[in-house]
């Protein structure tokens, strides 16, 4: 019997390891020569190389080869990856979005490579192109179990080009090796790429990765074997200083500010395997703008970081907790302030550093400091702002990882209390993913600490999920104490404790146009323990949905809510508006319907209608995006949202609207133009942003921006602004 145990317990271990290590691989032999990159394989060398082939389809099937194979070949030099890629096709029309570079991936042809420099499934370098030569670079955290862990943000110097061909394209790329972490003596990377042809209307991947798994999963990868050990990286420096000159007008005030600003970052790679970041007096604003939305919540909304100083590494930094309601470190909250009158203004970064990466095979290390300056005017302190970080992996795929956080005044001024002089939070996070990502899940306990302040203040929560083919299940608690405080974290609410389920079943036809049938159960409830554990919200949400196998999406959705007010609220953010009463609950419930059209169209729409009561009264909305594009240079969208909010006297009811309208126009892959165009009543405020782009070297970049903002129900101008940016990415 115990033999049989054994055998058995052998034979499971085995199953998992496959899982993981598929045995496919190839070998990058080294070459002395510099290849010229255009696309044209006309370099005899190319014919030595060996190739990452037999590409399986992921979509609409997961179980057979692809219709239209890709054939991926690379070699290397002591400084430079080099890689070819041939991808077949039933013709030439090609589709994407535009010329600019950091294309988002659906709907598009496109060529992704994934590589994991450090062999831990964890983290992952993503490099892409199209058949139009198009490229973008993007950073996986998380071992790719999360749409949150695909950072697009991420920019790195590197060259390729395409060229289409009746019945096929070929694209050649260079990157250079210190675009990559890695140990130095490596002999291989872990390796996968995917494919969107959207001829066939297939994806594919060189690793088989089943359906119930994102595409851009490290559970499922290969090998690349180098001919012989990496060497010793050089230590690259590259200065990216900047020039900024603004004018603007703020109407409301009656006052004009035209200012010229100079700062600089750095990146310093330490060894192959670390990195440090330097930033002196940074821009952070006016290029882009943040999305409007339409909140009718009573809590703060999260929006994306999209600052390059916070890019490298992120997930060591921002991925304790858990993401929706006790994130411990939120970047976002450094360079922002609230003044006097409770607004939100941009604060002064003076300068900052950012070391990040790897230790050693299985340690990662983050640590962050950044300086803010005082705003006497607005009684706002002088603030440093600290992160340590570490992270160990254990088992396959797993990890745990601890922080310190520290926000402290510098010269605490007389106008800040004692009580604000500081505050910090320690915690402690265990990762699992299990090596065929069908078990994923996390534990974290979080502590802060604050002048007289340090008893209990605990952040408590735990996750498990297991995901199968046909079936997926998510448990999640957290506990947040009502003392509980990070100043450089996102909690959107406190003294909670919440339970949530998630329960999804899915049905794959072998027949029909129907690719996947699925049905999904939410619960979450929260009890308040400040309250005598009183349950003060529920949601219970059952939806179907249906996806056919020419893209096309059909959701159906039925949700039941409660909410007890413990505070005033006012849903339609009307002045003088009669706000709901606290100390009373409110059951509702509303169903919506939402349609995808195929996105492989030159014209494609989405509409989302919903009805139901809200609190005490009803709600109407209807959320709809249209996009049309004119392949290669032009690319044209609009998004609306309407909410019709009805309550009885004496409270308000209110026809909310969000519109934003956007073109985007690549005149050539070095020189953009776009406008969006954000009216929101809610917000009370119509906003134009225009912003002229000649990419004139390198991720080295010439911004012409004006920004205009007008109130919306009297139509009178309310800021507006010019700003000429130039920046230059130098490689010393």
């Amino acid at each position: 019997m115990a033999k049989t145990h054994a055998s058995l317990f052998f034979l499971l271990l085995c199953i998992q390891l496959n899982a993981q290590n598929q045995q496919k691989s190839f070998t990058v032999k080294l070459i002395t020569d510099e290849i010229k990159i255009d696309g044209i394989l006309d370099e005899a060398i190319w014919d030595t190389a060996e190739s990452a082939k037999d590409f399986h389809q992921y979509f609409p099937s997961d179980s057979i080869l692809a219709l239209q194979q890709t054939d991926i070949k690379m070699l290397y030099s002591k400084t430079t990856l080099y890689i070819a890629i041939k991808g077949n096709a039933q013709g030439k029309d090609f589709l994407t979005n535009s010329l600019q570079r950091d294309f988002r991936g659906g709907g598009i042809d496109q060529v992704s490579l994934v590589f994991d420099t450090f062999n831990d499934g964890t983290n992952a370098f993503l490099f892409g192109i199209n058949p139009f030569g198009v490229r973008r670079e993007a950073l996986i955290s998380g071992g790719g179990t999360a749409r949150n862990g695909f950072t697009t943000s991420w920019d790195v110097k590197w060259r390729g080009e395409s060229k289409i061909n009746d019945d096929h394209f070929i694209a050649e790329i260079a990157i250079p090796l210190t675009s990559f972490k890695f140990k130095e003596g490596e002999t291989k990377f872990r390796f996968n790429s995917y494919r969107l042809d959207m001829q066939t209307n297939e994806r594919t991947t060189w690793i088989k990765i089943p359906q119930n798994q994102f595409i851009f999963s490290l559970a499922f990868m290969g090998d690349m074997i180098f001919e012989k050990p990496l060497g010793k990286s050089r230590t690259p420096l590259a200065l990216i200083p900047y020039l900024n000159g603004i004018s603007a007008k703020d109407f409301e005030n009656n006052e004009s500010l035209n200012n010229f600003k100079v700062g600089a970052d750095a990146k310093i790679a330490v060894g192959n395997s670390l990195n440090l970041d330097l930033t002196i007096n940074p821009d952070f604003s006016t290029v882009e703008v943040d999305n409007f939305i339409t909140n009718l919540t009573r809590f703060e909304v999260a929006l994306p970081e999209r600052r390059q100083f916070f890019v490298d590494n992120n997930d060591l930094f921002g991925s304790f907790g858990g993401g929706r309601d006790a994130n411990p470190f939120f970047s976002r909250r450094i360079g922002i302030a609230v003044d006097t009158a409770d607004n939100t203004i941009e604060n002064r970064i003076i300068g900052g550093l950012r070391l990040s990466g790897k230790l050693n095979q299985n340690l990662r290390l983050g640590f962050l400091n950044i300086q803010t300056e005082e705003d006497a005017e607005n009684e706002i302190a002088s603030n440093n702002n600290m992160m340590f970080a570490l992270q160990q992996k254990l088992f396959s795929r797993s990890n745990l990882g601890v922080f310190f956080i520290n926000r402290q005044a510098i010269n605490a001024a007389s106008f800040l209390p004692e009580d604000k002089e500081y505050n910090r939070v320690v915690g402690l996070d265990y990762n699992l993913a299990s090596a065929d990502n069908s078990w994923t899940g996390k534990f974290y306990a979080h502590k802060s600490f604050q002048p007289e302040d340090n008893e209990g203040n605990y952040s408590l929560g735990f996750n498990l999920g297991k995901n199968t083919r046909n079936f997926s299940a998510i448990v999640d608690a957290v506990s947040i104490d009502e003392e509980f405080n990070s100043d450089l974290g996102f909690i959107r609410r406190k003294d909670i404790f919440k339970i949530a389920n998630i329960f999804e079943g899915r049905y794959w036809p072998k027949k029909g146009k129907i690719n996947r049938y699925q049905a999904q159960l939410f619960n979450v409830v929260t009890w308040r323990p400040g309250l005598d554990f009183r349950n003060t919200d529920y949601d219970i949400s059952l939806e179907t949905s249906a996806e056919f196998k020419t893209l096309e999406r059909l959701r159906i959705r039925y949700g039941k809510r409660f909410v007890y007010l413990t505070d005033e609220f006012e849903p339609t953010g009307k002045d003088n508006a009669v706000p709901l009463p606290a100390n009373q609950g409110y059951h509702f419930s509303n169903v919506s319907l939402g349609f995808e059209s195929d996105n492989r169209k030159l014209f494609a729409f989405a509409i989302q209608p919903s009805y139901g009561s809200f609190f005490n009264g009803n709600r109407y909305s209807v959320e709809t995006q249209f996009t049309l594009r004119f392949i290669p240079k032009i690319n044209i969208g609009f998004n609306a949202q309407y909410d019709h909010i009805e309550l009885p006297t004496p409270y308000s009811s209110a026809d909310i609207w969000l519109i934003s309208p956007r073109a985007n126009i690549t005149f050539s892959k070095s020189l953009f133009w776009s406008t969006l165009i954000q009216y929101s009543n809610q917000r009370d405020n119509l906003g134009i942003n225009s912003r002229l782009q000649w990419r004139f070297a390198p991720l080295s970049d010439l911004f012409i921006v004006y920004n205009d903002n007008y109130f919306v129900n009297s139509f009178m101008p309310r800021s507006r602004s010019i700003n000429l940016k130039l920046t230059y990415w130098l490689n010393i």
